[in-house]
């Protein structure tokens, strides 16, 4: 992919870089590095390389391009890492803690300490598959945005004090009986409006205007021509690349409004109203296919709009610490304790940021927890030791416990099983861990803000009521917690941003998602320590090579499964009858779609050779072309 979503550590911004593949390899110690951890290195054995496949990925030893623009944009990243808390969801469900109206985001502090709210985007979801690009985009400005059902009542908006509302698109026409409609006090022009797509047609119509279907409908890349200037289209060209998605078309303007933008077959792909402060665009300008998109959302959001752009790291974290701090000492003197909190290790991203939040506002007062399952990758262990005790000086208890879940998975192929009984066996762990600690008060969790909102699709009106991901119905209920979410209002990319300024090391924070049930659900069959042993050197040199190629942050995951299957091959002089491990590598915006990456063939005959001739077991390894649907990422 041409570009990857990054923070910068110790920049100013949640920022969104454009990074080559050489400067977004973070790769980890290969098997070719000397063990001293010096620069140097033998020459790595090169294998003669074929013509690539068609669309390949250009590797820091290779020639071949992605198939695909050179300006195709970002990487939108969803919450993918597996939380620990994702095996807690197996448990009975406890109720969400209720959320207050009030419930706000960490602002800023001014030199006299005062907490500065910061400056708030409304995006309201009328069911467009982008909505939440919509809200990424503007964070990425950063400026705070926050995703709402399109019926939000006009009260509970404007208690956010927001400085300007987006209306998102939508797979509904304007005209259909039931289509979905805001509060109409959003026309008031109290706070500037600007409508995409659905959200620009519902402003025409029920200003006053004509929607209808088009006669030519508009699907993928056209050419507007911009035909007036009201500050939206600001310092553009007259004639934008941009992306459309719609069926139907405005036919006539409401009164006050006038035409910005048209195609050949849209007379009013733009219109506005900058008296009242309403505007409206027919293509879509948070998707990379609208090049200048990103151009379009800030002349609104901090031209028009006059939103202060403090969204940033540094803020986020400064307000947030002070947040956690002052909670837990408040409750500490109320109840005499100590205000202990405690924290679930998986080794993925969230609960690592989340954790090194806490541990900045308490201290030593957190104790992190680390189920080691026996399902997890190599040097899984010494790695998070590493980080967290060592580096970041955390409490950390390490919990062996891969003998007993290996015991309760003996036999046990079908995968739904298999997730079963790890989620479970690792609440047993987990409430015997926190007991021996003694009296806790605080629970954190890596909730994010996908989670928050998930279930706001408006398609329901029983699934527009937004709820928090509560992740700890397992726990005993006398136990008592207080839940600690300080990344309930950040995107996936913002965590990565955090974790960077955070200090946590580049290696943790971009790494790939990863299973909450571990290798099991890529061993195909029964798990046991000697095909858990075999599947883990394997995918080693899968993450190695392609750390090495420069690959590593262009692809969405990559992985190896070890199958079911014995194939018949030659080593040495010999017959043998051996494992088949399958290599597994997918592009992807957001986890929800994907392609098989088109790697080049010579890290492919690398990861081949190294495994069949480094993994005892295995003869034979064979790559997965399988896009997303029909099969999915993981195999089971």
């Amino acid at each position: 992919m041409a570009g990857t979503l990054t923070g910068t550590r110790g920049g100013p911004a949640f920022e969104v870089q454009e990074v080559g593949l050489a400067e977004a390899v973070d790769r980890a110690p290969s098997a070719h590095e000397p063990a001293d951890g010096s620069s140097e290195s033998p020459p790595r054995p090169s294998a003669a390389a074929p013509t690539q496949p068609p669309g390949a990925l250009k590797s820091e030893r290779g020639k071949t391009i992605h198939g695909e623009p050179a300006n195709a944009g970002h990487r939108v990243l969803a919450p993918d890492d597996a939380e620990v808390e994702a095996y807690l969801e197996t448990a009975l469900k406890a109720p969400a803690p209720a959320r207050s109206p009030d419930d706000r985001p960490p602002g800023s502090a001014t030199a006299t300490g005062d907490r500065v709210e910061p400056d708030t985007i409304i995006v309201l979801d009328f069911g467009s598959q982008f909505a939440q690009l919509i809200a990424r985009r503007i964070r990425e400005l950063n400026v705070y945005s926050e995703l709402l059902p399109h019926d939000t009542p006009w009260a509970d908006i404007e208690r956010r004090r927001p400085r300007a509302v987006i209306l998102s698109g939508g797979p509904n026409s304007v005209y259909d009986d039931g289509a979905p409609m805001p509060d109409p006090a959003i026309w008031s022009g109290r706070i500037p409006v600007l409508g995409i797509c659905y959200g620009a047609q519902l402003m025409a119509r029920e200003l006053g205007g004509d929607v209808l279907p088009a006669a030519k409908r508009e699907y993928g890349p056209a050419s507007v021509s911009l035909t007036g200037d009201d500050g939206l289209f600001a310092g553009l060209d007259r004639d934008q690349p941009v992306w459309m998605s719609h069926g139907d078309s405005i036919t006539r303007l409401p009164e006050g409004f006038r035409a910005t933008a048209q195609t050949d077959s849209t007379p009013f792909a733009g219109l506005a109203d900058p008296a009242r402060g309403l505007y409206g665009i027919q293509f879509h300008p948070e998707v990379v296919h609208t090049p200048h998109g990103r151009d379009v959302l800030r002349n609104f959001v901090v031209g028009i709009a006059g939103a202060r752009t403090t969204w940033t790291p540094t803020n986020f974290i400064d307000e947030t610490v002070a947040e956690i701090r002052a909670r837990v000492d408040e409750h500490a003197r109320a109840t005499e304790s100590e205000g202990r909190v405690i924290c679930a290790l998986s080794g993925g991203v969230d609960s690592a940021v989340a954790a090194a939040l806490v541990q900045r506002a308490v201290g030593d007062r957190l104790t992190c927890i680390y189920v080691d399952h026996g399902l997890m990758r190599k040097k899984e262990s010494q790695l998070l030791r590493a980080v967290f005790e060592a580096n970041l000086g955390m409490r950390l208890v390490m919990v062996d416990a891969a003998a007993r879940f290996l015991r309760r998975l003996a036999g046990v192929a079908d995968p739904e099983e298999k997730r079963r009984i790890i989620g479970d066996e690792f609440i047993r762990v987990f409430e015997e861990e926190s007991a021996a600690l003694g009296r806790i008060d605080f629970l954190t969790q890596g909730t994010l803000y996908p989670d928050v909102i998930e279930s706001t699709a408006p398609e329901t009106k029983a699934a527009q009521k937004i709820k928090t991901h509560h992740n700890v119905g397992g726990l005993p209920a006398d136990m008592r917690f207080q839940l600690i979410e300080p990344l309930r209002y950040l995107f996936k990319d913002e965590v990565r941003a955090v974790g960077l300024e955070l200090g946590l090391p580049e290696a943790m924070v971009h790494r790939q998602p990863f299973p909450g049930p571990g290798l099991a659900i890529r061993i195909i069959g029964e798990v046991t320590r000697e095909r858990l042993d075999m599947l883990r050197d394997a995918d080693w040199i899968v993450i190695d090579e392609i750390k090495a190629a420069g690959l590593y942050r262009s692809v969405w995951q990559s992985f190896a499964i070890l199958t079911p299957v014995r194939s018949v091959g030659v080593m040495g002089d010999g017959r043998t009858y051996a494992n088949v491990v399958a290599i597994r590598a997918v592009t992807s915006e957001d986890g929800m779609t994907a392609d098989w990456a088109k790697l080049p063939y010579d890290v492919l005959a690398k990861i081949s050779s190294r495994i069949v001739n480094e993994v005892p077991g295995v003869n034979r390894v064979v790559y997965d072309i399988s896009s997303k649907p029909p099969a999915t990422i993981e195999w089971e």
